[in-house]
């Protein structure tokens, strides 16, 4: 039986993470853990998270979890959601500025306000709720239609240095990247947990998937 390790750094909403994973993965043990040994012996890592990106690093670092996660990003694969992706890039312009893992090369940046529509209409900071995520061609979109809605709720997004790491974008406003791949490495912007159907194929996705990018 396969482990799925669900990081825990104390700043997530951890629960229905895993009671989604538990659902799309009958045969896998999920366990949510914050011992890094534990981590590291693990099948596949799920690293989601909540918060500001400081207090998301002091707690990853406090914790002992950065290098964990620096390992389990070049082993096995592993999946990244909200903040668990941002932490991946090398700087957040969030509390004034955050040095992230820099695991991925690129930036964090707020999303304008005011934000408006096509039309001009004023839209809401954070992004929260509902939006549509084009694709571009990856393993864990299998089966979920192109342009599918998924739940959001964030006020900053990413900006990779490589533009062919992109595996999603979204138009809220302005289009950005709200999905990246690298190697055995997938992480969204969005909340697959929150995201119904779509969502859970996208982690029963994660769940079978070898690691391999195509």
């Amino acid at each position: 039986m396969q482990q799925i390790a669900v990081i825990d750094y104390g700043m997530g909403n951890l629960r229905s993470v895993s009671k989604a994973i538990e659902a799309v993965a009958e045969d896998a043990s999920v366990i949510v853990t914050s011992d890094p040994d534990v981590i590291e012996q693990a099948d596949r890592v799920v690293c989601p998270g909540q918060g500001a990106a400081r207090e998301c690093m002091a707690a990853l670092n406090h914790a002992g979890l950065s290098s964990v996660i620096r390992q389990c990003v070049s082993e096995k694969p592993f999946l990244g959601i909200c903040m668990g992706l941002q932490v991946l890039l090398s700087h957040s312009d969030e509390n004034d500025g955050t040095p992230c893992l820099d695991i991925i090369e690129g930036q964090v940046q707020r999303l304008p306000n005011p934000l408006t529509d096509a039309d001009g209409n004023r839209l809401k900071v954070p992004h929260m709720g509902w939006s549509r995520v084009a694709q571009v061609t990856h393993p864990l979109w299998s089966g979920i239609p192109d342009g599918a809605r998924f739940y959001f709720a964030h006020s900053f997004f990413i900006v990779p240095s490589q533009q062919d790491i992109i595996t999603a974008r979204c138009t809220y406003g302005a289009e950005f990247a709200v999905a990246i791949s690298a190697h055995n490495l997938f992480a969204c912007q969005f909340h697959p947990e929150k995201s119904a159907e779509h969502g859970l194929r996208l982690l029963s996705n994660f769940v079978h998937w070898n690691g391999v990018p195509a």
